[in-house]
């Protein structure tokens, strides 16, 4: 079985729409790797409080308000039944194999740059086009959560976290495997609140936060 999926248009705030026009990205049940019918365990992230939203965000709210607002459906976590485990594993394969990384300052010019892609962006960008595609198959945006975290090597990287009710979960652009957060790699820094994508909270204790490089500056690092 094929499933495709089409992305979103400038003009048009449908995310369907700038598939269509723009790009195209099949993906089968075999490419999925069996497409596996009940997730792996998960907890639940630990939140300590408030946070600074990045700047890059900041920025794309202030050029497009539209993808920092609040969900008009009621935030909940979605039971992870078969469909919406699929959905997960669909959408991070569709974004990772038709978005190609660039770094921002290849592609215009400034080390951060927030957006939705077209055929090119990094790490942030991917998960933004994720929690949009979820969006449009009815997920709760307040479910769908960009997130900041350092990586193996301590530089910056975004991934999404998607709450639910079997635990949070992990779509990365480094790979569509979909992983339980407390089986990532990572050390998780801060990720949009549930109740208002504006409003960021702390992954760890406040005082612990250091600076990150720039998810852009560490795109080399990107096997994808």
């Amino acid at each position: 079985m094929q499933y495709t999926i089409g992305f979103a248009c400038d003009r048009v705030r449908s995310v369907a729409c700038w598939v269509s026009v723009a790009l195209a990205a099949t993906v089968s049940t075999a490419a999925l790797g069996g497409a596996p019918a009940v997730p792996p365990a998960a907890t639940f992230m630990r939140v300590y409080g408030h946070s600074g939203a990045p700047n890059g965000f900041n920025e794309l709210c202030n050029r497009s308000s539209a993808v920092c607002s609040k969900s008009a459906r009621p935030t909940q976590r979605s039971a992870l039944d078969a469909k919406r485990w699929r959905d997960l594993l669909e959408v991070n394969a569709i974004a990772n194999r038709t978005v190609k990384p660039v770094s921002d300052q290849e592609q215009y010019g400034v080390s951060e740059y927030w957006t939705l892609p077209k055929r090119f962006g990094d790490c942030e960008d991917y998960g933004l086009l994720k929690q949009a595609l979820l969006v449009e198959r009815g997920w709760s945006k307040g479910a769908l959560l960009i997130t900041v975290v350092r990586d193996e090597a301590g530089q910056g990287h975004a991934v999404l976290t998607v709450t639910t009710k079997s635990g949070d979960f992990i779509l990365d652009n480094r790979q569509d495997a979909i992983v339980a957060w407390q089986a990532s790699p990572y050390s998780f820094v801060k990720r949009q609140s549930t109740f208002d994508p504006k409003v960021w909270m702390a992954l760890e204790p406040v005082d612990r936060e250091a600076p990150l490089a720039s998810a852009s500056q560490s795109l080399a690092r990107v096997s994808k």
